[in-house]
């Protein structure tokens, strides 16, 4: 960080040691696991400074939008539609838990059998070292899974917090649903940021969401081409970051890199050799900084080309029409593309087990490497399926459930390397 942001941090509240300790903990972790990489694109450069500023730089806009009268909006889950924070000129962004941070101080909440995504924002929150709870207006929740869900309850006490419904099946009651709980939610956004929601300044949130996904999915496009020209982890780093950046800014820099890596391409310019063999990660999202598996599998003889995740296509996949006169027709517009969002949480879930496979055809995967949180119901009951649709489809497939701990890492290391070397071509 190029200031010095400890004043910013204090006055924020939060605990100045503990937060320290952390930072100094994630610099070395993303040096050894990012800097690290060779021959990478000129324009990760970017997504460096973002990192190295996420804290700081990023949490001062944050504060310098509040002083300007805008709201921050921070979330965990990507069905909470953006479109409708940036119609109110609000600032929406992710939250943190992706480390085993301030687990001692959530496990005096949380049952220890909680999974480690739940643990860690409420660690991180009660712990006072995530800058972006502070900096926040409001935390909204939904009640995806059971763990979050009764979570909330707890956590509802000790922040500002709104909770959307969310359905779990698809069918026309689920779509209802959903549309209620995106109006009743607009009607909140209006009340938080005093601003009207017009048919004008919907379309323009939904023009800026869109833009964001068609930019990252240009990179991740060209993942499919051998050899890849970025990696998985670099991949997934342009994912994470889409939760925290400014919408335009982030946008205007993954265009950047896609035409870098469109270039790569025609000069057959890649990461790794074209023998190298290609992974799918499919599974549970990972929140910055959970860089463990996609690191264990770049450091045993693999290349990801792609993340089949709520961080990775699910969050990008199909954009929202604009068309539509009235803000209850640009509402059923946002239902159209949400309701297709393929989280575990649904059933039948078919829909994600045909992406899955679509995803291993489309980008040529050797393999695809499931990747499970311990105690997440909802993906390891699925993993079975997913495993029987890709044993259909001749697709070889290694689970993995693990948690935010280095204990594994052994194991782990093992068990991805017995795997790449089997699908070596």
């Amino acid at each position: 960080m190029g200031e010095d942001w400890k004043p910013m941090w204090k006055e924020l509240g939060l605990d100045l040691k503990a937060h320290d300790e952390l930072l100094s903990v994630l610099v070395k972790f993303y040096n050894d696991i990012f800097m690290s990489q060779k021959d990478r694109p000129q324009g990760m450069v970017y997504f460096d400074f973002v990192m190295s500023e996420v804290h700081g730089l990023r949490i001062k806009e944050l504060l310098d939008a509040k002083a300007q009268g805008r709201k921050v909006i921070a979330t965990f889950c990507v069905y909470i539609p953006e479109e409708i924070a940036l119609a109110a000129d609000a600032v929406q962004v992710g939250l943190c838990g992706g480390a085993e941070i301030g687990f001692n101080v959530a496990e005096k909440y949380l049952p220890r059998n909680t999974c480690s995504l739940i643990k860690s924002f409420f660690g991180f929150s009660q712990a006072k070292i995530c800058p972006y709870f502070e900096a926040s207006d409001i935390v909204v929740g939904e009640n995806t899974c059971d763990g979050k869900k009764k979570a909330y309850e707890i956590f509802k006490d000790l922040r500002n917090l709104y909770v959307m419904d969310l359905p779990n099946m698809k069918h026309d009651l689920g779509r209802e649903l959903l549309k209620n709980e995106y109006l009743k939610y607009l009607q909140m956004i209006e009340k938080l940021t005093g601003k009207k929601i017009t048919v004008e300044s919907l379309k323009k949130g939904i023009q800026i969401s869109n833009e964001k996904r068609k930019a990252i999915s240009r990179v991740m496009d060209l993942r499919k081409y051998n050899p890849t020209p970025i990696s998985g982890k670099d991949g997934l780093l342009i994912n994470q970051v889409a939760f925290y950046d400014d919408p335009i800014r982030f946008t205007a820099s993954v265009n950047k890199i896609a035409d870098e890596c469109e270039k790569r391409v025609k000069e057959h310019h890649g990461v790794a050799s074209k023998e190298t063999p290609r992974i799918l990660v499919s599974g549970c999202p990972m929140a910055v900084p959970n860089w463990k598996v996609p690191h264990v599998i770049e450091t045993n003889g693999a290349v990801i080309v792609g993340e089949e995740s709520c961080v990775g296509m699910r969050n990008i996949r199909n954009l929202v029409s604009d068309k539509g006169n009235t803000v209850d027709q640009l509402v059923d517009n946002l239902v159209d593309r949400y309701f297709k969002i393929d989280c575990a949480v649904f059933t039948p879930n078919k829909d994600r087990l045909d992406h899955i496979a679509q995803m291993a055809k489309d980008l040529k995967a050797d393999g695809v490497v499931h990747y499970t949180l311990q105690f997440c119901t909802p993906y390891n009951m699925e993993s079975h399926l997913v495993e029987n649709t890709l044993s259909k489809a001749g697709i070889p497939l290694l689970k993995i459930e693990t948690d935010y701990s280095m204990e594994d890492m052994g194991q782990l290391n093992t068990r991805v390397q017995a795997f790449v070397e089997m699908i070596k071509k």
